[in-house]
């Protein structure tokens, strides 16, 4: 599945792997790496893939679930896709509260003891995902896990995820990616050393050397 995923985020451009012309992240962090999974959304065919995946891993890893909540803005219209398709209630989660109106952080009905799984697009480091989770706890959700289309397998994120106790899947990752991106010959041999080293530690800028 994660090369399968892997190949359908390339082919529609949601993803880029390049070590010798890094992305600068909004930190300043200089990344090989580039995923935009909004693009799936325009792609009916990659958008049917994903929705089919991410439902089949919450049933196969958190069967019990009985709600689905999104994370905001690009996990809202995938949480919507698989809470359709799972037949579950679905809400989002803002990133803080909003300004206006009753203020809220968590949209959709709030129903303490319910358990959660969390979609999510694309984890990072895991922080913003893992404010999510946090909110949704103290609302009284039991949170199951996070499902996500893409993670890049930091250590900060594994670390951070252990520390709360929520497990993650993704339906890809980078080293997929960085595999089939040899194979395709997208990127060369002598590449490989370069993103390893940036996987370590993506605060270093010395991977591109």
């Amino acid at each position: 599945m994660k090369i399968e995923i892997a190949q359908a985020l390339l082919d529609i451009g949601a993803i880029f792997l390049n070590p010798n012309k890094p992305f600068i992240w909004t930190s300043g962090i200089k990344s090989p790496i580039y995923c935009d999974n909004r693009l799936t959304l325009s792609n009916p065919k990659t958008r049917q893939l994903i929705k089919e995946k991410l439902s089949e891993t919450v049933n196969t890893h958190f069967s019990n679930c009985e709600y689905i909540m999104g994370t905001a803005t690009a996990g809202i219209a995938h949480a919507a896709l698989v809470a359709d398709l799972l037949c579950l209630p679905m809400g989002y989660v803002r990133n803080s509260n909003k300004g206006h109106g009753r203020e809220n952080q968590i949209e959709g009905k709030i129903i303490p003891g319910a358990k959660v799984v969390v979609i999510e697009d694309l984890i990072s480091t895991g922080s913003s995902c893992i404010d999510v989770v946090r909110a949704l706890q103290d609302a009284g959700f039991i949170v199951l896990g996070v499902v996500a289309i893409f993670s890049y397998e930091l250590i900060k994120a594994k670390e951070a995820f252990k520390k709360i106790d929520i497990p993650y899947i993704s339906l890809s990752d980078y080293d997929a990616l960085k595999n089939l991106a040899l194979e395709k010959k997208f990127i060369k041999s002598e590449d490989i050393k370069k993103l390893d080293k940036w996987k370590l530690d993506p605060t270093d800028d010395n991977w591109m050397i």
